[in-house]
């Protein structure tokens, strides 16, 4: 059973990755949703999630826009708590993470995941990573 459910937002000036996951009492990560949509459309997703699965914490990465993000769902949503987290190395991470949910075919195989550009926008999987910092963070 899930014991602790945050949404998590990779912003940025065109786009928003965004991954709403839960953690239970044995420390394991489930992963509930994500998306990357417009950076208009974030109170939107951030209404989507809401709709999935209930939470009182959204993780927002320190990066590019984060503090017009911040701004924006403090207004729109009071009731939330915020957390800003460092995004250090999540890019990285998130293309690993990318590779493991799209098995990688042919002469993708034979070079590290790390040093191929997945062929979509990996926001979401770097929201997701801020996620798994926060609820596995001791």
């Amino acid at each position: 059973m899930i014991v602790k459910t945050v949404l998590a937002i990779d912003p940025g000036t065109a786009k928003c990755g965004m991954a709403l996951a839960g953690r239970d009492d044995e420390q394991h990560i489930t992963l509930l949703w994500r998306a990357v949509v417009p950076r208009e459309d974030l109170l939107g997703g951030i209404k989507t999630a809401q709709g999935i699965a209930s939470f009182q914490l959204v993780i927002v990465g320190g990066g590019t826009s984060s503090s017009e993000v911040v701004g924006e769902i403090r207004e729109s949503l009071p009731g939330l708590g915020i957390l800003v987290v460092d995004e250090r190395d999540t890019s990285l991470h998130a293309r690993e993470r990318y590779w493991e949910h799209h098995k990688r075919r042919g002469w993708r195989k034979l070079v590290p995941a790390t040093l191929q550009v997945p062929p979509e926008p990996i926001d979401d999987f770097v929201a997701l990573i801020l996620a798994e910092r926060v609820l596995l963070d001791p």
